[in-house]
């Protein structure tokens, strides 16, 4: 890390101290988020903090060394994506350990590389609850963003979110939940898919595949009558 880097951190991280507020910090802490390394800012603080730093791949990597739960959100937002290899990701995927970083992850930066769809078989095999939510969260992700995917595509994963459909934990659930939310409402033909998907989760007596399925199948379901997006939300 060379000296303006350095002071980079140094600067960034004494703003968040300044700016960082003891009443997020529990609200946050409501949602799982850990409290240790956890300064109590908002996403919204965070992105005004990386407009000034635009695309800084070197102080990205800095910041995520800080182990800061705002720096780290900071760093997904500033990485470059051309510049961020597979051996850096995997790395950032370890240490992953909250909803909201794996999202912001996914959406800020893997996503917008060449090799994200690549991960999601084997992060869902992980053991890691945020690790495996990582998954399903990127493929949510590529769902929303990726307008060059064709149906099949996203048609070829849903024997892996059958599989981990019955995964109780709660940010598994949830992901995988929302991933077929967001496949259905690509268009009418994949709402029509995942509505069938979930019927079919809905045969299964398991509790977390019963939820997964019937939560999603209320959004769809209104999505296909009306063709208008009424997000339950839900994903956190």
């Amino acid at each position: 890390m060379n000296e303006l880097t350095q002071l980079q951190v140094t600067e960034i991280i004494a703003h968040m101290r300044q700016q960082g507020t003891e009443s997020v910090r529990q609200k946050q802490a409501h949602f799982a988020i850990d409290s240790n390394f956890n300064l109590g800012l908002t996403m919204p603080q965070v992105k005004e903090i990386a407009k000034r730093y635009k695309k800084n791949h070197e102080l990205a990597l800095a910041l995520w060394h800080t182990n800061i739960h705002e720096a780290r959100l900071l760093a997904t937002l500033i990485a470059d994506p051309k510049k961020t290899d597979l051996v850096m990701i995997q790395s950032w995927h370890k240490d992953l350990n909250s909803w909201d970083l794996v999202d912001g992850f996914c959406s800020n930066l893997l996503r917008k590389t060449n090799f994200a769809s690549d991960l999601i078989h084997e992060w869902a095999a992980t053991s890691g609850e945020y690790q495996k939510r990582a998954a399903f969260s990127l493929l949510a992700y590529l769902a929303v963003h990726d307008k060059k995917a064709n149906d099949a595509y996203f048609i070829s994963y849903f024997e892996l979110i059958k599989l981990h459909a019955f995964d109780e934990r709660n940010f598994v659930k949830k992901a995988v939940n929302w991933s077929i939310r967001q496949i259905g409402k690509r268009n009418q033909k994949l709402c029509k898919r995942c509505i069938a998907l979930c019927y079919e989760l809905q045969k299964f007596d398991d509790k977390a595949a019963k939820w997964v399925s019937k939560n999603a199948l209320q959004e769809l379901e209104s999505y296909l009558a009306t063709g208008k997006i009424k997000s339950l939300g839900g994903n956190a």
